[in-house]
């Protein structure tokens, strides 16, 4: 998000204050709130609701419009037809289809070349990401429920972070494919538009950062689950046990993970992961504390699961994250 300011010589510290956001702290996460503050800051200071990231500015109150032009579309297909157009004038460095096969849709998204030739570059990475983000978020807000991708391929290798793809957009998360596909069932796109103009002047009150605060709603099921899981800690509880507490059979908890694009496995390693980056990061407990504290019985499991989420050991990801030179 932050490329873009440093591509017109602008220092971004003032604004990352504003948002309360330190970005030393690179084991702890970042609150949705202020991510939201933080996009809409650099918006403001940019006077492009697309980060400076692209060839073309997006002008401020293309968001506004884009929404105002899905309004009174009767299904969720043509509301989407809407959305490209109208995207296709705002953002003339993508190339957005909707292709409709049989019981199968696919959002595509391309952008020919004209961000740069480094495929991986973070700047390309994150416009993907935020583009695919603003049209699931403003679909999903129009029909009010979760739309839940099948799969999406990204057109970059697979980033530092992609792990947290599960939570936002699915779990059938790929890379290195030659365009951004995003399947999703056909049928979702006969679904009706639930808002109305009322509704969109409330939504469009700290817009467009707003748009980042969606995944809330439309993965309600994923953090309640992941908040159970956390709290339970260090009791390594079953899906089964977790749809207990939720009032839900097991089979209905599957399902509204599934539509929600995520899985049981999935939230509880995240979680697992996240809790064993903050403790090795800001406390000095034993690799073996950390792992019982997680509900590994055997700390050879929690270090084989530790070095597959980060690529390094549980020691080596303490010494990077506090600076600490590692012994000879």
């Amino acid at each position: 998000m932050l490329a873009g300011l440093g591509r017109r010589g602008l220092d971004p510290s003032p604004l990352l204050a504003r948002a309360g956001i330190d970005l030393a702290e690179t084991d702890t996460r970042i609150p949705v709130e202020r991510y939201a503050l933080l996009y809409n800051l650099c918006v403001e200071a940019l006077e492009d609701e697309a980060f400076g990231l692209l060839p073309e500015p997006m002008r401020p109150g293309s968001f506004e419009f884009l929404c105002r032009a899905l309004l009174g579309a009767p299904t969720l297909g043509e509301a989407l037809l809407r959305a490209i157009r109208f995207l296709r004038i705002v953002l003339p460095a993508f190339r957005i289809e909707l292709r409709v096969a049989g019981a199968r849709a696919e959002l595509l998204i391309d952008d020919d070349g004209s961000l740069g030739p480094a495929r991986d570059a973070p700047a390309r990475v994150f416009a993907y990401e935020w583009l695919l983000r603003l049209l699931h978020g403003v679909a999903s807000w129009f029909v009010a429920r979760g739309l839940a991708l099948d799969a999406v391929a990204f057109p970059y290798a697979r980033p530092a972070h992609a792990d947290d793809y599960a939570l936002v957009y699915t779990e059938h998360s790929s890379f290195d494919a030659p365009l951004l596909a995003a399947r999703l069932q056909a049928n979702l796109l006969a679904l009706p538009l639930r808002r109305d103009e009322a509704a969109l002047v409330g939504f469009l009150d700290g817009a467009p950062g707003k748009i980042t605060t969606l995944y809330r709603r439309d993965r309600e099921m994923v953090f309640r689950v992941r908040d159970i899981l956390r709290d339970a800690l260090p009791q390594n509880l079953s899906l089964e046990e977790v749809a207990e507490r939720l009032h839900v059979s097991p089979r209905t908890l599957h399902r509204r993970l599934e539509e929600e694009g995520s899985g049981f496995r999935n939230i509880k390693e995240a979680t697992r992961r996240d809790i064993a980056y903050a403790r090795l990061a800001k406390t000095r407990h034993p690799i073996a504390r950390i792992a019982a504290e997680l509900g590994y019985a055997d700390p050879s499991t929690f270090y084989r699961a530790f070095v597959a989420w980060s690529g390094v050991s549980p020691e080596r990801f303490r010494d990077q994250a506090t600076g600490r030179k590692p012994p000879p």
